[in-house]
């Protein structure tokens, strides 16, 4: 073990790895069940879109949901086995939290467009995720998107884990809190706004009770893990979810509901034909190009570019917040860091989910004394293990994970307090950002916006020469996406 993965060279054991892997696990496990019902119940709840669509039907979503489910946890499982043998690096790896909305959102355009089935939809989908996987394996190897993260400016890497924090609040805060078929209505933005002109209840009727139970279990979980992490329990976020989800399911029962009862005809053995029947080498390339040789194209490009910049912003936020990145804020060995989410993109694609990138979470192993690639593979076998709990997953209330989107996202605003607000052209670009990306709910736009702004400023200011040429021609491209609206 030593010899694999260094341990002693990086000042840790055996024994220290494995319980940061554990650790890791536990504060990121709540995308196992949260990516499945934000992908096939796009925002509404597991089978939400799909049980309501009558070219799908309730089977057919729920076979979507164990394959989504099963692909979460092989994909991450795989491409944290890279990341632990390619990079030697204790971060884990899973489906991108804003990039699973943003391919959900792409799958209901496809599946409108072409006049198909929401699972069509999503086969198609994974091909533009396999493009964008292979392209990314070839960029990574020839160091091309390395180049790139080292042309973002400081300031705007800096502000990126903020960004991405105020963006999972926001989810949270909106579509992941919902209930059911009804979840349009169950949002916090409609909650509290109804609240206050004093006619949520009327507008709501029956539904009311629901609505509070949902509510209460949200605010539950966030006071249970804020709670537990101030007083520096392990896993509190895993252990706040399920406070949240006992007092859901309790409150359930009150109303007359059974949450548990689809356990009774449950199927415990990992449902692989499921994923064999819906998503596993699933590319239907005819439903994607039936949009037209110019849509597609276009969706790609435009695809890969959010992408690649929603990757590498994860990816230095996550470095950032684990303290490891230099004084310029360059992460070492991030070639092999992107080659491994590079990796997991395309098992991803392969299995049934949308981009696998780097997780904020592995903060929290880094601070229990992970420092090693040994981290990351304990935390990708617990993944795997996971396969066998996907109709307990199931049953989690989407309140619950809301909970856990929230404080990941409070601790994420932490690195506002490197930002010199005093200087305009660190704060206006990170402003810009901090708005345009739980607007937009894309990282890929917020950067966009935050690196044209950056580079305006300079120019303006006499200072054109502390930009790099590479930094002005991606700012070019972006000015071009957004002028062109592609």
């Amino acid at each position: 073990m030593d010899k694999l993965f260094k341990l002693k060279e990086n000042g840790t054991t055996v024994r220290t790895e494995l319980v940061a892997g554990l650790t890791t696990f536990m504060t990121m496990a709540y995308i196992i069940a949260l990516n499945p019902n934000l992908i096939i119940g796009f925002g509404q709840g597991a089978f939400g879109a799909m049980a309501a669509s009558p070219l799908d039907g309730p089977a057919v979503a729920t076979a979507a949901w164990n394959g989504v489910f099963l692909a979460t946890c092989v994909a991450s499982a795989i491409a944290m086995f890279c990341m632990a043998f390619l990079a030697n690096k204790p971060f884990a790896l899973a489906p991108g939290m804003g990039l699973n909305s943003y391919f959900a959102v792409v799958i209901a355009q496809i599946a409108g467009a072409a006049t198909c089935s929401y699972l069509a939809g999503l086969q198609a989908g994974l091909c533009i995720i396999l493009i964008e996987g292979i392209v990314f394996v070839a960029l990574s190897i020839f160091n091309v998107r390395e180049k790139i993260v080292k042309a973002i400016p400081l300031p705007v890497r800096l502000g990126i884990g903020p960004g991405i924090g105020l963006m999972l609040m926001n989810i949270g805060f909106g579509s992941n809190a919902g209930v059911g078929a009804a979840a349009d209505k169950f949002v916090m933005r409609d909650f509290f706004g109804a609240l206050s002109a004093g006619t949520l209840k009327e507008s709501l009727g029956a539904d009311w009770p629901a609505m509070v139970l949902t509510v209460v279990t949200m605010f539950i979980g966030i006071f249970a893990i804020a709670i537990l992490a101030h007083k520096k329990v392990k896993g509190a976020v895993l252990i706040g979810m399920l406070i949240a989800s006992v007092v859901n399911w309790a409150g359930q029962f009150i109303l007359g509901g059974n949450p548990f009862e689809s356990l009774t005809t449950a199927n415990w053995l990992p449902a692989f034909g499921d994923m064999a029947q819906t998503t596993l080498f699933k590319f239907d390339f005819a439903t994607l190009f039936r949009l037209g040789i110019g849509t597609v194209v276009i969706l790609i490009l435009t695809f890969c570019m959010i992408d690649m910049f929603d990757t590498i912003g994860t990816v230095v936020a996550t470095a950032g917040r684990a303290k490891m990145t230099d004084e310029e804020g360059n992460v070492p060995k991030m070639k092999e860091i992107l080659l491994s989410d590079a990796i997991g993109t395309v098992v991803g694609s392969a299995t049934g989910t949308s981009t696998v990138t780097t997780f904020i979470e592995s903060a929290s192993g880094v601070e229990a004394g992970g420092r090693t690639g040994l981290t990351a593979l304990t935390t990708g076998i617990l993944f795997l293990a996971c396969i066998f709990i996907a109709p307990i997953a199931a049953i989690i209330p989407a309140a619950a994970t809301s909970a856990a989107l929230i404080y990941v996202g409070v601790l994420m605003l932490s690195g506002l307090k490197k930002i010199d607000f005093d200087d305009l052209t660190q704060a206006l670009p990170v402003a810009v950002m901090l708005l345009a990306m739980p607007i937009s709910g894309s990282i890929g736009h917020g950067i966009g916006l935050a690196m044209i702004c950056y580079t305006v400023l300079k120019l303006f200011e006499g200072k054109a020469k502390e930009v790099s040429i590479l930094t002005y021609i991606i700012s070019l491209i972006f000015l071009v996406k957004f002028f062109l609206a592609i």
